[in-house]
């Protein structure tokens, strides 16, 4: 890096060192387990020598230190996929039953803010459909920060809740389904074919909050890709041009996840288990009557804190989704270095 003409080409440097941070990312835990693992042998030869003198206690420490260092670098390596370091666009959509669906969406939006929150991702709004009676018709946020897509690609898929209908007047319960999407936020390096003559391109007046200046004017940009049928959105910006842009970024980053997908055929690939937002489809079930307990299909993690989970309590599912696919072997665990290791 520090070689003369490095920067003569400021993308290519960029990419350097954007690759150099991954990897350091992962090698510089690494020696500092392996130091660490160093000093506990010492110790442990230490206590032996003197069972009931203060190196016991002091290596008994030691070794607790060193399997959490062990457990987080664990999920480094679990996130070394090409796509996991990048940020995400998260996408959520309400599925058939009209309010109580729009509603559950909007719980499920909160849940992922709160996440977010509690382990220092920053979001931006791209676009947000309310519904007219409550809760919305879908939502999309890109949540900033390394590995935000290594880490929540585990949550892409329906999700299924259960409840006491809050807008039924006869109490009764209710199931409504969700369906999340995520995808990687790429930079301008992807390669991906778009005819415009497969794009039909909408624009429309801004219907979520952003003040007088975004909502008076056909600001936001939906672009409907006709061969694949995916919509992406856009309505955070007050320049058109600006929210047609950022349209334009998640249309290449959905139909490159889709063509990854195709080529390494795979059922759980970069778009996640979705598919018809109904019964059978769902990866996660929340359960808020007769009894609170939230369990994730795929992997058989339960809480019974559904109220905390709700409110942004998901690392014990997505480290048990990690997990599982790290063990499936390889293309099994894609992600690069830990970041949320509880609350």
């Amino acid at each position: 890096m520090g070689g003369p003409g490095f920067w003569d080409n400021p993308a290519a440097a960029a990419a350097v060192v954007q690759e150099l941070k991954q990897i350091r990312a992962v090698l510089e835990p690494l020696d500092t387990l392996e130091r660490r693992i160093a000093d506990v042998e010492i110790l442990l030869e230490l206590a032996n020598e003197d069972p009931s003198g203060e190196a016991r206690a002091e290596a008994e420490q030691s070794v607790t230190a060193a399997e959490q260092a062990c457990a987080k670098h664990e999920l480094a390596v679990m996130l070394c996929g090409p796509h996991d370091h990048r940020c995400a666009f998260l996408s959520v959509q309400a599925g058939a039953g009209g309010t109580e669906s729009c509603d559950w969406a909007q719980m499920l939006l909160r849940m992922y803010l709160r996440w977010c929150e509690r382990n220092d991702f920053a979001v931006e709004f791209i676009d947000e459909q309310p519904h007219e009676e409550a809760g919305i018709k879908s939502a999309c946020v890109l949540v900033k920060g390394q590995f935000a897509y290594g880490y929540l690609r585990s949550e892409a898929g329906v999700h299924r809740l259960v409840r006491m209908s809050p807008f039924d007047a006869a109490k009764r319960r209710h199931t409504s389904f969700s369906s999340v999407d995520v995808v990687p936020e790429f930079d301008e390096e992807i390669e991906v074919e778009i005819d415009p003559d497969d794009l039909r391109v909408d624009t429309y007046r801004s219907g979520g909050a952003g003040g007088q200046h975004v909502n008076k004017t056909d600001s936001a940009v939906r672009i409907t890709h006709l061969p694949t049928n995916i919509v992406v959105q856009c309505q955070n910006e007050r320049s058109q041009h600006k929210n047609r842009s950022t349209a334009m970024k998640m249309l290449r980053a959905k139909l490159f996840a889709l063509e990854e997908r195709k080529r390494e055929e795979e059922i759980r690939g970069l778009q996640g288990e979705k598919g018809e937002i109904a019964w059978g489809r769902q990866i996660r079930s929340y359960v808020l009557q007769p009894y609170t307990m939230v369990k994730d299909v795929r992997t058989g993690v339960e809480k019974g804190n559904a109220a905390g989970v709700l409110d942004g309590d998901l690392n014990d599912f997505i480290h048990a989704y990690l997990r599982g696919q790290a063990a499936a072997g390889p293309g099994g665990g894609r992600g690069a270095a830990p970041r949320p290791q509880g609350d």
